[in-house]
């Protein structure tokens, strides 16, 4: 005999399934309000974007040691926010040394310089986990009147990692292709975002070894603009240094601040724009001075 679906324990059984199945399917994708905020971060699991009030950044005229790359990525970055035709661009190099800082710094820069009445470019952080759902966010996107430079903070692929393909697939060659409307930066301590070994190892085994590397390195041709940061000089270290202490009004004998700003570098084995950063934290906290 068929059961009863309007019985009371029929309707509370099939309200339970009911509340189930909507816990397990995915959130819909809302669109988002893009007048809260300048930058927002992806969340891949509600797939939304929440908007970050104020970012962490530092202006542009505190970095220093790295002047060609800032200006190459500026003048992309410009030229994507008037409409121009601009590069997929890839910061890669010595940690510590700006590259998110200043991928950051020149979102800022450029909606400082806009014209008048023009829209502001958005910053979008996607994080390194999340790239697979990198489509679902371009979808979002693609129909929106505004420009955006999607960010990817610490790019970089394990062996037995294959979400780069979604990556790759994104960018340059799937059948949408990237939205004319955005534009993907990403920074990486490895050229390739692949470990050096796992790209050795490949060589080693192969039977032939170019073809063999050959789908993961591509990944990289995918950015028309690679910007190489180095590891900077004693004389750019401090140049860093006094920069912030200058920005700052930081009030010590300089000559001391000196001293103790390399022996900081030396005890730490490393002379970086985020050591020099550090420094200057601790420098304050030992004036009294807020930052």
């Amino acid at each position: 005999m068929p059961a009863d679906l309007t019985s009371p324990e029929s309707m509370t059984l099939l309200k339970r399934i009911a509340d189930a199945l909507e816990r397990l399917a995915p959130a819909g994708g809302a669109h988002a309000d893009f007048a809260a905020a300048d930058a927002f971060v992806w969340h891949a699991a509600g797939r939304r974007l929440a908007p970050v009030p104020k970012v962490n950044r530092v202006e542009m005229t505190l970095l220093r040691g790295i002047d060609r790359v800032r200006d190459q990525l500026a003048e992309n970055t410009g030229r994507f926010a008037r409409g121009l035709p601009a590069n997929n661009a890839l910061l890669w190099g010595a940690r510590g040394m700006g590259k998110s800082s200043l991928a950051k710094a020149v979102h800022a820069e450029i909606n400082a310089l806009r014209a008048a009445g023009s829209l502001p470019l958005k910053l979008i952080e996607i994080h390194r986990e999340d790239i697979e759902t990198l489509p679902d966010l371009m979808g979002l996107l693609r129909s929106d009147p505004h420009r955006f430079i999607v960010f990817c903070d610490d790019l970089s692929f394990d062996a037995d990692d294959t979400s780069y393909k979604s990556l790759k697939a994104v960018l340059e060659g799937g059948i949408e292709g990237r939205p004319d409307n955005v534009i993907f930066y990403a920074t990486s301590n490895r050229r390739h975002l692949l470990p050096r070994d796992m790209m050795d190892n490949e060589r080693s085994t192969a039977i032939n070894p170019g073809e063999a590397i050959e789908e993961k390195v591509s990944l990289s041709d995918r950015f028309g603009l690679w910007l190489g940061f180095h590891k900077c000089s004693q004389d750019e270290y401090l140049d860093m240094v006094f920069g912030y202490v200058d920005h700052l009004g930081l009030e010590a004998d300089r000559d001391a601040i000196r001293a103790e700003a390399l022996e900081w570098a030396t005890t730490r084995g490393a002379r970086s724009g985020r050591t020099a950063w550090q420094f200057i934290q601790d420098l304050a906290g030992r004036l009294g001075k807020a930052i």
